[in-house]
């Protein structure tokens, strides 16, 4: 947000006057290969091309990378605007969700990969890897745990019908019903709905892209902060 503001000279220096330091305003491919970086650091780089995608409130980034270890490095990204906080407001106001609710956050997730398309060679994609809330609190509910549980998370790879059996079961619950779960964090409860229909459905279509290459999809614990601070050593 800070990148894109015409006003960010006036955001900078107020966290200098506030707190006395410069803050750095990073460019979106350096954002993009530091979320790489971090999340290579929990599953690995090997010799695939790995898409990792980053579900956020307001959009959700995507980046491919291929190589080996230290020789990892980012080929292409994407940030789209479609995300859990965003989608909610538009299509999903319901807990249960109704079908025509799923269908239009499907639809505008279709549109959105399609955008992608046209600048990241997804069908090259031959690992996916999902970081941040949406993809952790599926993880856990998938699993069937009764906390949050972040080593038990970290590295689980699930199946593409795991993760669709698994959003069909979050979406079709109230909000006391997901408020009691053990493993949802109070601010998730009201946009896991929208959230995981997006997940489900980047997934599905990363299947139909690459031809059944990508049939699962590895969830990392680590991101862009993890990727800062390997930037530092």
């Amino acid at each position: 947000a800070t990148r894109d503001a015409g006003n960010r000279k006036v955001f900078m220096e107020g966290i200098q006057q506030i707190l006395g330091i410069e803050p750095e305003v990073i460019s979106g491919t350096e954002e993009s290969s530091l979320s790489f970086a971090g999340a290579m650091r929990a599953v690995g780089a090997g010799d695939k091309n790995t898409l990792v995608f980053d579900l956020g409130g307001g959009s959700t980034e995507f980046v491919l990378g291929g190589g080996r270890g230290a020789e990892a490095k980012v080929i292409s990204s994407r940030s789209v605007n479609v995300g859990r906080v965003r989608l909610t407001e538009r299509h999903m106001v319901s807990a249960p969700v109704t079908d025509e609710q799923v269908r239009r956050v499907e639809a505008d997730t279709d549109a959105a990969i399609e955008t992608v398309v046209s600048s990241v060679p997804l069908s090259t994609a031959t690992r996916a890897v999902a970081v941040a809330g949406t993809a952790t609190t599926l993880a856990a509910a998938a699993l069937g745990l009764e906390t949050y549980d972040s080593e038990a998370i970290n590295g689980t790879s699930l199946s593409l019908e795991t993760v669709q059996r698994t959003a069909q079961m979050l979406r079709s619950m109230t909000r006391q019903e997901r408020a009691e779960l053990g493993y949802m964090h109070p601010g998730r409860v009201d946009v896991i709905g929208a959230g995981v229909t997006i997940y489900a459905r980047i997934l599905t279509r990363l299947n139909e892209i690459t031809d059944g290459v990508i049939n699962s999809v590895t969830v990392s614990e680590h991101d862009i902060l993890d990727g800062i601070a390997l930037s530092q050593l």
